[in-house]
C-alpha cells in the first residue's frame, strides 16, 4: 500500500513540473472543413481563436492532432483566413501556474440557468431571440460524465404525454427514452409538439438540429405556442457548421442534466438524432477517419450512445429526463445504419407510417410497428391485457384487409375477424387526435377499456 502511495505522489509530482501548454501558434493549412495548427500544445475539445488581418477572429475547436499538428474545425464561416494566421486559445488570459489548471480551463463551457427559461440560443449559448443577454448565467461543462447505472432510479412512474395512442397503447415512463422514427413530412414536427405542450414536465428542453432555418421559428410559434415560457430552445439549423450542430445536441444534453440536478422533471426533445450524426460523419470524415457502414465512421456509433445515455433517471428521489429522439429514416428504410442503433440503444420507439399519414390519419402512428420496452413495468396487468387484445384484433383487420375490400371475405367464417371487421371503425376513431387536443392518461386508458367493451 505504502509503495502505491509513494507511485502516486511521483506521479503528481511529474504533472506538477511539467512543461506549460502552449497557447498560441499559426495556420499551416486549410482544406475543406478542416483548419490545420502547428506550435500550440492544448487537448482535444479546446476552444481557439484565428486572428483574421483586420482583427476579427474565426472560432474553432480541436477535434484531432498527428504530431505537431492540430485538426480544428471552424465554428463559422473561414473566409478571410489567410497562411500563417495566429492561432490562440480562447481562454488564454485564465491561465493558471497548475498545468491541470491549464486544461480544464481550455475545455468547453456554456451557460445554464433558470434564466435560460423561455429563450431562444443557439450552440454556443448566445441568443438568437431579441430578449438581450441572458442575466447571470451559470457555467457548466458541455461534456458530463455518465451516471454510475447502479445509481439511477428505476422507471417505475407514467408519464402523461397528452397523446392519446401513446398513453394508452404504449405508455412511456418518466426518465425513459423513446425514438420517434419517421420519414420526412409525415407529421412527426406536429407530434412532437402536442408531446412539448402537453407533457407533464417542469422544464421542455427542444434542440432543433440540423432541420431548416425557416422550421425554427415556425416550430416555436406555431407549435410549441404557450409552451415556450417553461422551455429552452436550442437552435443549429442545417446551414451552420457541424462542429455547432454536434454542439447544439451537447448543449440541450447539459441544459437537461441542469434542471434534473436541481431535481426537476425535465422533457428532453431533439430533432433529429440523425442530424447528429451526419454531422459527425462530416467531421470524421474530414479528418481521414474511414467510412465503415453506409459511409458513417466508426466514431459516430460510438457518439450515439454517449448522446442519449446524458438522459434518464437521476439518483431515485431526484429529477429525471424523459427524451424523445427523432431519427429519420431515408426513404422510409427501417434498417437505416443509424435507426437501427438508435433502436439498439433507446427504450422503445415510435413509428410514423407514410401510409397513414397519407390517409389523413394524424398521429401517423403505426401500432405494430411501435414499442415501449417499460411498458410492462408502468401498468397494471389489466392495462396489458387490453393493449394485448388492442392490438390481436387490430392486427387480424390488417392482415385480412384485402380480402375484406374486395369481398372476398365471408362473415362469419373467422368470429375473430367477424369482431375485429366491427372494432376496427373505432379503432381508428380513437388512434386520431386533432393537434390541439389533449388526452389526459387516465382518460386514454378509460377510453381505451370502453371501446374494446363495445363489441
Amino acid at each position: 500500500m505504502q509503495q502505491w502511495k509513494n507511485y502516486l505522489q511521483e506521479c503528481a509530482e511529474t504533472v506538477s513540473a511539467a512543461e506549460p501548454l502552449q497557447i498560441s501558434g499559426h495556420l499551416t493549412k486549410v482544406a475543406g472543413l478542416v483548419i490545420e495548427a502547428v506550435g500550440l500544445q492544448l487537448p482535444v475539445g479546446s476552444d481557439c481563436n484565428i486572428i483574421l488581418p483586420d482583427g476579427k477572429t474565426v472560432e474553432a475547436e480541436i477535434v484531432g492532432f498527428s504530431g505537431n499538428k492540430l485538426y480544428m474545425m471552424p465554428a463559422n464561416d473561414v473566409y478571410g483566413l489567410v497562411p500563417g494566421a495566429k492561432v490562440v486559445a480562447m481562454e488564454s488570459s485564465n491561465r493558471s501556474s497548475n498545468p491541470r489548471r491549464r486544461v480544464q480551463d481550455h475545455t468547453k463551457h456554456v451557460p445554464v440557468g433558470n434564466c435560460l427559461l423561455g429563450r431562444v440560443l443557439d450552440g454556443t449559448g448566445r441568443p438568437l431571440d431579441s430578449l438581450g443577454l441572458l442575466k447571470d448565467p451559470q457555467i457548466a461543462s458541455l461534456q458530463s460524465r455518465p451516471y454510475n447505472p447502479l445509481d439511477r432510479a428505476p422507471i417505475e412512474v407514467p408519464l402523461d404525454v397528452g397523446v392519446r395512442a401513446i398513453n394508452a397503447l404504449m405508455t412511456v415512463g418518466r426518465g425513459q427514452r423513446m425514438g420517434l422514427f419517421a420519414g420526412s413530412g409525415v407529421g412527426k414536427s406536429v407530434l412532437l409538439g402536442m408531446m412539448a405542450r402537453y407533457t407533464s414536465a417542469d422544464v421542455i428542453v427542444v434542440g432543433l438540429i440540423g432541420e431548416r432555418g425557416r422550421e425554427v421559428k415556425e416550430f416555436i410559434e406555431q407549435i410549441l405556442g404557450d409552451g415556450l415560457s417553461r422551455s429552452v430552445v436550442i437552435a443549429a439549423p442545417a446551414d451552420t457548421s457541424p462542429l455547432l450542430r454536434l454542439q447544439g445536441a451537447a448543449y440541450a444534453a447539459t441544459v437537461a442534466e441542469y434542471f434534473r440536478n436541481q431535481g426537476k422533471h425535465v422533457l428532453l426533445i431533439m430533432d433529429s438524432l440523425t442530424r447528429f450524426a451526419m454531422a459527425q460523419r462530416e467531421i470524421a470524415l474530414a479528418i481521414g477517419e474511414p467510412p465503415a457502414t453506409k459511409g458513417y465512421p466508426p466514431s459516430v456509433f460510438a457518439r450515439l450512445p454517449q448522446l442519449v445515455e446524458r438522459a434518464g433517471n437521476g439518483p431515485k428521489g431526484g429529477g429525471s429526463i424523459t427524451a424523445f429522439y427523432t431519427v429519420l429514416t431515408e426513404g422510409d428504410d427501417q434498417q437505416d445504419p443509424i435507426a437501427d442503433s438508435a433502436r439498439a440503444i433507446l427504450d422503445g420507439h415510435i413509428v410514423l407510417s407514410r401510409g397513414l399519414s397519407d390517409q389523413g390519419h394524424y398521429p401517423a402512428i403505426d401500432i405494430e410497428a411501435s414499442i415501449s420496452r417499460a411498458f410492462t413495468s408502468l401498468v397494471s396487468m389489466d392495462h396489458v391485457e387490453l393493449v394485448r387484445r388492442f392490438k390481436q384484433y387490430y392486427s387480424r383487420y390488417q392482415r385480412n384487409r384485402d380480402l375484406i375490400n374486395v369481398g372476398a371475405y365471408v362473415p362469419g367464417t373467422d368470429p375473430e375477424l367477424d369482431k375485429a371487421m366491427i372494432l376496427y371503425p373505432k379503432f381508428e376513431r380513437f388512434l386520431q387526435q386533432k393537434m390541439h387536443e389533449r388526452e389526459a392518461y387516465l382518460d386514454s386508458v378509460n377510453q381505451l377499456a370502453s371501446v374494446l367493451n363495445a363489441a
